[in-house]
């Protein structure tokens, strides 16, 4: 099982931080799935499916990904985000404030067996940030970079008196990821055998997303329950 990785690299968190602050004088959105967290979590993107900085779904949005004109103003995050592998989706800055509480839940096909991945790189974070992967405090210092299976059950709650600022990049897999993951301890596992109650509950959860992957997905496990 293969819930989290942490990549062999790091990136200049000073840079990162005096790159953000060219952000912060634009609006930022509260997150849309209100029903998961408590308090305050906002985002912008520096791309997004219709190239607006406000514009903060994640995977297999409706419409062409593009750059957003905010990633013009942070040549640094740019080359950042040009350093991981594969073709790019959505790309988020989130924030959340000191306070707020991101609830447990899963988010279905967010996994990297899924064919997608979700990178974080921590801007600026705090040891009173707690952040929770199927019950396993995992801790994230500024500029290091992470995979984590978001599939899996995961909380977060910033109990500091900061804004924890995380870059987030959704991207597909492909053989160069696969690369990538496989030399930094990445294990692929076989999925798990569902049975046709979780099936049809995973379809009605999945059928409330937007995107490709979620109705590949939803496409898929139709097709296990007319071969079961």
């Amino acid at each position: 099982m293969c819930n989290s990785i942490k990549f062999n690299r790091n990136y200049e968190v000073a840079m990162l931080q005096e790159e953000l602050q060219a952000c912060v004088q634009y609006n930022w959105v509260q997150h849309f799935n209100q029903n998961d967290y408590e308090g305050n979590w906002a985002c912008i993107s520096l791309r997004s499916v219709d190239g607006r900085n406000q514009t903060i779904v994640g995977f297999g949005g409706e419409g062409s990904y593009c750059d957003t004109p905010l990633l013009d103003q942070v040549p640094y995050t740019r080359t950042v985000i040009d350093s991981i592998p594969g073709a790019k989706e959505s790309i988020r800055l989130m924030a959340l404030h000191p306070g707020a509480e991101i609830k447990p839940h899963k988010d279905p096909g967010c996994a990297y067996a899924d064919g997608v991945y979700r990178i974080h790189i921590p801007i600026c974070t705090h040891p009173a940030v707690a952040f929770y992967l199927e019950g396993e405090r995992i801790v994230m210092e500024e500029g290091s970079c992470w995979y984590l299976d978001f599939s899996k059950t995961h909380q977060i709650i910033n109990k500091s008196d900061q804004v924890r600022v995380h870059l987030v990049v959704d991207g597909i897999r492909d053989e160069e990821t696969d690369t990538w993951f496989f030399e930094n301890g990445y294990k692929e596992t076989p999925k798990p055998d569902y049975d046709k109650a979780t099936k049809r509950a995973m379809i009605a959860q999945l059928e409330m997303m937007e995107g490709e992957g979620a109705r590949q997905l939803v496409l898929q496990l139709k097709k296990e329950l007319q071969d079961a």
